[in-house]
């Protein structure tokens, strides 16, 4: 008969080899992370700057067909200029707008444009309130 000689060695890994893999894991990770982080500031840079286009164009449609510009953003909503109310990603939500009247004394409504109630600046060094 042949019987199997035990095996001395436990199955597994060293602790050196343990190390060597979470630091080459370290490493992998500390060059991914920072892109990681830096794409999201990029997308919400790029989705803020996509809504203001939007808005402002909607504003310029609603002027052009009513002759007057919207009291409020939920009019558009509610004349179905939008869907539903724009969603600033800086602040996080849909109510930190900063509104702007029109200049001029005759022209009616209270929106003639809107900026982001953002506090900071973009990645370019323009403060988003200025966009």
């Amino acid at each position: 008969m042949n019987r199997a000689k035990p095996r001395l060695h436990g199955q597994g890994f060293t602790l050196i080899e343990l190390l060597v893999v979470l630091s080459i894991i370290t490493l992998l990770l500390t060059l991914a992370v920072p892109r990681y982080f830096n794409s999201i500031d990029v997308s919400k840079e790029a989705v803020l700057r996509e809504n203001l286009h939007l808005v402002r164009d909607t504003i310029d449609k609603f002027y052009a067909d009513k002759g007057r510009y919207p009291e409020s953003l939920d009019e558009l909503v509610s004349e179905k200029y939008l869907r539903s109310l724009p969603y600033d990603p800086i602040t996080g939500s849909s109510s930190t707008w900063q509104l702007i009247a029109p200049d001029s004394a005759g022209v009616e409504g209270r929106i003639y444009d809107l900026k982001s109630g953002a506090a900071g600046a973009a990645r370019d060094g323009q403060p988003f309130a200025e966009w």
